[in-house]
């Protein structure tokens, strides 16, 4: 007889739509209960309990949420930050949609809607200071130490 095996997980597959707002939820909330998630969900659409357990389940497999089985009621929380899955979800599009070009997905986030000149100076702030991080966090001054020609 053949035992069971429990599907590995995937933490590299993106998250779909619908996973994105379980996933939002939970970053808003902490770890919650699917009651918890179904009820913030149900506040803007008409979905069924059933769904976002099963939605939770399928994210479980693909390594998206972890389960916390130890009391009656399972809990649910992220594996990852929500930062890190954006920074996930950003790589895939700039690969796939922009060939790997940052100036192609910037220049066209800049054109998709209407900047602000307070967002134009909080994007030339981080363009001057578009030095690589130090271990420390902070940007390195040209010249520094670790920096690259």
């Amino acid at each position: 007889m053949l035992a069971r095996m429990k599907p590995t997980p995937e933490p590299d597959r993106l998250p779909t739509d619908a996973e994105m707002e379980i996933l939002a939820v939970l970053w808003q909330r902490g770890p919650s209960t699917v009651r918890d998630v179904y009820e913030t969900l149900a506040r803007k659409r008409e979905l069924g309990y059933t769904t976002v357990l099963k939605f939770l389940q399928i994210m479980t497999e693909k390594g998206l949420v972890r389960r916390d089985e130890s009391r009656r009621t399972h809990v649910y929380e992220t594996v990852d930050r929500e930062d890190r899955t954006q920074q996930r979800l950003l790589r895939d599009l700039l690969d796939r949609v922009f060939g790997g070009s940052k100036e192609k997905l910037l220049l066209q986030a800049l054109a998709a809607t209407k900047t602000t000149p307070d967002e134009l100076a909080e994007l030339r702030k981080l363009l001057d200071g578009s030095q690589k991080p130090s271990q420390s966090g902070k940007p390195q001054k040209p010249g520094a130490k670790g920096d690259r020609p």
